[in-house]
């Protein structure tokens, strides 16, 4: 490989017929643009973001609704 990266990527480009000259180009311009867009805000969690309602929910809660969901299940398959 050479020295320097451009002149590889120089080199190795000139070898493509000019389509994928194009398409290669094409992309680099794709990556420069991502990268110079601006970084996402973070997100916060979800439970962050409805801590506002003030509702809170136990293991105690989970486990009701998980009875209340499987109740009745296998009845009938026999």
């Amino acid at each position: 490989m050479s020295t320097n990266l451009a002149d590889e990527v120089k080199s190795k480009m000139t070898m493509l017929p000019l389509e994928k000259q194009q398409q290669v180009l094409d992309f680099v311009e794709f990556v420069i643009q991502k990268n110079e867009a601006a970084p996402a805000p973070p997100r916060k969690s979800l439970r962050g973001d409805l801590a506002h309602l003030g509702s809170s929910v136990t293991s105690e809660d989970i486990e009701e609704a998980r009875r209340e969901m499987w109740r009745g299940y296998m009845e009938g398959d026999e």
